[in-house]
């Protein structure tokens, strides 16, 4: 655990709220002081559900650690479970009671409650958000479809009168677009004529995870939250897992292909979707201008992954970079990064990924609540594609990831920044009209509108830009170091003359132009010498 002022993930305690958010008829008593009650609003707030989350606190506060913390436990246990009458309770510590070592789940043994109570062991200094969500689900799946489990060697059989059926495993509370992506899902299975058993943790119950091994497979849809529990049920129950995620139009064929495999069924009714129109879109005439832009990636790992395989084989993209915060699937990421020929970003501290946006300045950064900030202070565009994310990313319509529908949501998403750069390249271009000039106010505000703000003043010769100073380090390397001290006031004024979408790609060849010439002062002159050296 660290300080900081940002972070990708919560503590795993978050991670098992998510769970007990998610699913029906479970209770979850957190052993907590009186500030870790701020999660709810990661729900109430962000999420916007319209009902607290089923958890009680013991909030203890400094005065109880002189007293007995474990007393107050057990009745905070027995009080929920009499007020609430779940089917089934979780208890566990936060990161901050767990110091106490005060063992939530003997202490809820004690007291015989006539329910399941699944103890929750999250080591809040070693583990985050993620793993508390794969390890809680698992932990529930294991206790609930535990006692169905057939004795080993007995074969699994399929009645071939009985349509296949499946369970999808992954969506939570509080997850990226996990409500509508699980819609397209069931949508793609219902084509196939696959029968959804159950789907959990969403609005599922604890006597349905009992049931989980009825199913013939299991669809996995967010491995970092169902991987665990999906492998337990394989080994168990003798269950395949469609292991494909299906975001992008290419991978939503892969998946309707291996979901077709283990049903039995013909993939072409899942195939023919008239909805798809990404894959046209992109190959449109208005579209082949985007061709080659350079896009740097960063998430959680199933989203990078994916996102990647998006832009670069469906959109005509580069991917420049690559990277996640889920280190327990750094492999995936680091694989995928060898496809791209770049080196992958395993992190979960923020300075280090506005480091390398910085340093390789793209085009588009695709990324999380996060990288929206950093990309915004260095004016790239960029669009969501992972959590963490804000209010705005839980929105009122229909606008999911996954499935063909998913794919047109994708190329709106990601498309739409890249197309605001060439009306700013428009309205450059006309800047002289008397509409369009630099003092007057946008159009359709109509005449009252406020003027917009002045051109920001360049910055001052002596400080030097960040483009700069990445030349100058790389040409500190070279035999004999010459150092790009910035851009007179002149050249930036220039510099902004051109146009929005391939600015960064002008800067980086003028500063590398003049580190090689030993000119230390960027002018109009220079910036202009570059664009007739490159331009040969």
């Amino acid at each position: 655990m660290q300080l900081t002022l940002w972070t990708y993930e919560g503590p795993p305690h978050i991670g098992a709220m998510r769970i007990a958010t998610a699913m029906r008829g479970l209770h979850y008593v957190l052993h907590a002081p009186q500030g870790d009650t701020y999660a709810d609003l990661l729900f109430t707030m962000i999420e916007r559900r319209d009902r607290r989350p089923p958890v009680t606190y013991t909030t203890f506060q400094a005065r109880d650690l002189g007293g007995d913390t474990a007393e107050l436990f057990k009745t905070a246990v027995h009080e929920a479970f009499e007020r609430f009458q779940p089917q089934a309770m979780i208890v566990g510590a936060s990161c901050t009671a767990e110091l106490i070592q005060d063992d939530p789940g003997g202490l809820a043994d004690a007291l015989a409650l006539p329910v399941p109570v699944v103890p929750l062991e999250l080591p809040a200094y070693q583990r985050k958000e993620n793993w508390g969500a794969a390890e809680t689900l698992y932990q529930l799946v294991r206790r609930m479809a535990g006692p169905s489990v057939p004795t080993p060697g007995t074969k699994r059989e399929r009645d071939p009168a009985r349509p296949a059926r499946c369970n999808i495993l992954g969506p939570t509370a509080l997850g990226f677009r996990h409500r509508d992506d699980l819609r397209e899902v069931r949508e793609l299975l219902q084509r196939l004529g696959v029968e959804v058993h159950v789907v959990a943790p969403l609005d599922a119950t604890p006597g349905e995870l009992a049931r989980l091994g009825e199913a013939d497979f299991n669809v996995v849809l967010y491995p970092e939250v169902a991987l665990l529990s999906a492998q337990w049920l394989q080994r168990s129950f003798g269950q395949p897992m469609v292991k494909t995620v299906p975001i992008g139009v290419g991978a939503t064929r892969e998946f309707i292909r291996e979901v077709a495999a283990l049903a039995g069924v013909d993939p072409q009714a899942g195939l023919d979707d008239p909805r798809s129109r990404s894959t046209w879109y992109a190959r449109s005439v208005d579209s082949t201008y985007l061709t080659g832009k350079r896009v740097f990636v960063f998430g959680d790992a199933t989203h990078a992954v994916s996102a990647a395989r998006v832009v670069s084989q469906e959109f005509g993209f580069q991917v420049v970079g690559i990277g996640t915060y889920s280190r327990e699937f750094a492999r995936e990421v680091r694989d995928a990064a060898k496809l791209y020929g770049v080196e992958p970003l395993i992190t979960d501290d923020y300075l280090e990924v506005e480091a390398k946006v910085a340093e390789l300045q793209p085009e588009l950064v695709l990324g999380t609540q996060m990288e929206r900030h950093i990309a915004k202070r260095l004016g790239i565009p960029c669009a969501l594609i992972s959590a963490p994310m804000h209010v705005q990313d839980f929105p009122a319509r229909h606008a999911p990831q996954m499935g063909f529908e998913g794919a047109n949501v994708l190329f709106d998403t990601w498309v739409h920044p890249l197309m605001m750069g060439l009306e700013e390249h428009l309205l450059t271009m006309f800047r002289g009209d008397f509409e369009f000039h630099d003092g007057a106010a946008a159009s359709h505000l109509g005449h009252g509108a406020a003027k917009p703000l002045a051109e920001p003043v360049p910055a001052p010769a002596a400080e030097p830009t960040g483009e700069a100073v990445v030349a100058s380090t790389q040409a500190a390397a070279a035999p004999e170091p010459i150092v790009v001290t910035g851009w007179a006031p002149e050249a930036q004024k220039e510099l902004q003359k051109i146009p929005f979408f391939v600015r960064g790609k002008a800067r980086r060849n003028t500063e590398r132009f003049a580190a090689e010439r030993g000119v230390s002062l960027i002018t109009v002159e220079t910036l202009y010498d570059a664009k007739a050296h490159f331009g040969r």
